[in-house]
């Protein structure tokens, strides 16, 4: 039986959804395509229909995750920070942020993988310098990289520890951080 186009793109769309999902839960490596295929509703066979390898799955979810995300635009990097060092952020691994969750897997993946990453890490650099503090575009590129690492970062370590407490507060303390970071304000 032939299967609509729109039953393809439907099927394709749950793919990448429940491969995004199951890769920021668990990670690239511990994740089947068999699991993918059924938490899709699918079969494994029915996965290659639609994809050449898990390599190629791996690289389309990261593409489909980072532009899914480039519609949520904040009104400044504070806001987005705000947003990202929220508890529901961090305790959200399976929706949260693709970068908190597989960024150093992907040191390990393909080219094509890395390609999709590199654009996305100089899109999202670019866009927190137009709000990041300085005198000048290399003082707001610099603090715009630091300041979204250090969030990356204490979302990763916020995410290991297993006392709540202790996870709060490398978030809030991070948080704080940014915000007496703007107030320094070096100059250009």
């Amino acid at each position: 039986m032939k299967v609509s186009r729109e039953r393809v793109a439907q099927n394709r769309e749950m793919l990448l959804s429940e491969a995004s999902r199951l890769f920021r839960e668990r990670g690239f490596e511990s994740v089947t395509v068999a699991e993918v295929s059924a938490a899709a509703g699918l079969t494994h066979g029915a996965f290659y229909s639609y994809f050449a390898s898990k390599e190629d799955l791996i690289a389309q979810t990261c593409n489909y995750v980072l532009n899914d995300e480039d519609g949520q635009e904040h009104a400044s990097l504070f806001a987005f920070a705000k947003e990202y060092l929220s508890n529901d952020h961090r305790e959200n691994r399976g929706g949260g942020c693709l970068f908190a969750a597989v960024g150093t897997e992907t040191a390990r993946t393909s080219e094509a993988t890395r390609d999709i990453i590199t654009e996305k890490v100089r899109e999202q650099i670019a866009t927190f310098a137009k709000s990041a503090p300085g005198a000048g575009p290399r003082t707001r590129r610099r603090a715009a990289i630091g300041m979204w690492a250090a969030m990356m970062g204490a979302v990763m370590i916020a995410r290991t520890v297993n006392d709540e407490a202790l996870a709060k507060e490398i978030t809030s303390s991070t948080m704080k951080w940014l915000e007496e970071a703007a107030d320094l304000r070096p100059l250009e």
